[in-house]
């Protein structure tokens, strides 16, 4: 009982944590560029006025002109509230982390700043959590505590399994957002054959993808006899890493499978924001929004 007792605290202390940090990232820096890098889902009518010569003939409002006798033209405004979802990858990988924090953590560091910009401009969050199912999902809501919520769930929750299906959660987010949302999903792609589901969903929603890694997986320490162990599969295998040649071929396979799967999403038109944990998550961010900003 003590021990749970403790870990509620703990949960509540990186909670709190996490959201001091991120709100502030918010208001300094992320709050309008979110804004702007994500507008409505489209245009909605607010009003008329009368015709102004210029004006385009395809606004007038016939019924209203009739009524009034005279040319009206109708008034749109932009339909502001959007809804957020976080796709979090919740499988085995995301447990690795060799420097400052694990993927999970960096996931949660990112969904935070999210999910607080989100809410800042009014928009509602929700947060899917999987691994090779839906481990957990908490429909889109607004709020700071709906927030804090989201937080604590990607912070404490113990997933059922330890493998990565990613067809799986597209799958879901697909069947329960039936209006465009905006979805990130954040995992590093422990996974195979996901381009097609990320194309049929990027299709539909404003999708973005956040690689996460860490710089360990493709850069070997000079350390002798390495055992590295699959987190998903339980699988091990032995790597001599003593011998500087052995090390840049190791290197060398990594960085060219990760530079086919960056011309996989450039060739499929998926925004991708690539992370590491060794890294502040700034930089990053605020090339993407700015990089949204010019695009739309």
């Amino acid at each position: 009982m003590q021990q749970s007792v403790r870990n509620i605290k703990d949960i509540a202390r990186t909670v709190r944590h996490i959201e001091v940090r991120s709100r502030r990232l918010v208001n300094e820096l992320f709050s309008g560029e979110y804004h702007s890098s994500f507008k409505g889902r489209g245009i909605e009518f607010s009003n008329v006025r009368e015709y102004s010569f210029g004006d385009d003939v395809r606004t007038i409002d016939w019924n209203t002109s009739a009524r009034k006798n005279g040319l009206y033209v109708k008034l749109f405004s932009e339909e502001r509230e959007r809804t957020l979802l976080l796709v979090v990858d919740g499988s085995g990988s995301m447990l690795f982390g060799s420097r400052q924090r694990t993927k999970k953590e960096l996931a949660a560091e990112v969904s935070a700043v999210l999910a607080f910009s989100a809410i800042k401009n009014n928009d509602k969050v929700g947060l899917l959590i999987f691994t090779d199912r839906v481990e957990k999902y908490i429909p889109p809501r607004k709020g700071r505590s709906h927030v804090l919520v989201i937080l604590e769930e990607i912070i404490s929750l113990r997933p059922q399994s330890r493998r990565t299906d990613i067809n799986a959660a597209l799958s879901f987010v697909r069947s329960t957002q039936k209006r465009q949302a905006i979805v990130f999903l954040l995992t590093d792609l422990v996974d195979e054959f996901y381009e097609k589901a990320m194309k049929v969903l990027n299709a539909k929603h404003d999708f973005v993808l956040i690689h996460l890694g860490d710089r360990l997986e493709k850069d070997l320490p000079a350390s002798g006899l390495l055992q590295l162990n699959d987190p998903e599969t339980g699988e091990s295998v032995l790597i001599d890493a003593s011998g500087n040649r052995k090390r840049k071929r190791y290197s060398a396979a990594k960085y060219a499978e990760q530079d086919r799967m960056n011309k996989q999403l450039r060739k499929l038109r998926i925004d991708t924001i690539f992370l590491d944990t060794s890294r502040p998550i700034i930089g990053a961010l605020d090339r993407f929004f700015r990089y949204r900003e010019r695009k739309i």
